[in-house]
């Protein structure tokens, strides 16, 4: 069965389904999309394509059951809501390291701590992920991340003592320079 005419078959049927889900269009329109898109990606996976009807609705539940179950454990919130939950952060902190340094510093780290934590704060991976990609239990990969940020944090603070004693301009006195006046003849 072509894509083509297995979207104009199934589209409106799978997008209704989706917005008695839902209950808003664009989510609706959404959800219909991804299941599209996993038909695309393991539709050939389908021994039978008479089938094919019944695959679409029950990845399409399936898929939203997922983000339905995504949703209740990481909801969205706004911030202004969350502003009193957030820790906070000294002002300095924010200052004191910029990106640069931080990969700079994460760059020097060993290997076996560096995967962990790029996989982790730079790749956005689960820990469960983590420990798949890198083939190692799953208390190791949290083992490395904890020494890891431990080592992160000493080069960090390392970093900012260095940048402490070398004088910015901020740190050096300027003295203005002001011409000597002279008087003009007229």
């Amino acid at each position: 069965m072509e894509f083509e005419q297995l979207v104009q078959e199934h589209y409106q049927g799978l997008y209704r389904f989706a917005l008695s889900l839902t209950q808003r269009e664009a989510d609706a329109a959404d959800l219909t999309q991804q299941t599209f898109l996993r038909w695309a990606t393991r539709g050939f996976q389908l021994r039978d394509r008479n089938k094919a009807k019944t695959w679409l609705f029950t990845t399409l539940y399936r898929e939203f059951l997922n983000g339905h179950r995504r949703s209740v454990r990481y909801p969205q919130v706004d911030l202004a809501d969350a502003e009193s939950e957030l820790p906070s952060v000294q002002a300095r902190t924010t200052e004191d390291v910029d990106s640069q340094s931080a990969l700079d510093a994460l760059s020097q780290l060993d290997d076996t701590f560096r995967a962990p934590l790029s996989l982790f704060y730079l790749q956005q991976h689960s820990y469960q992920e983590i420990s798949e990609i890198l083939d190692v239990p799953i208390g190791t990969v949290m083992s490395r991340l904890s020494r890891g940020k431990a080592q992160l944090r000493q080069k960090l603070s390392q970093v900012k003592t260095e940048n402490e004693q070398v004088p910015t301009s901020a740190n050096v006195n300027v003295i203005p320079f002001e011409p000597a006046r002279t008087r003009r003849h007229g």
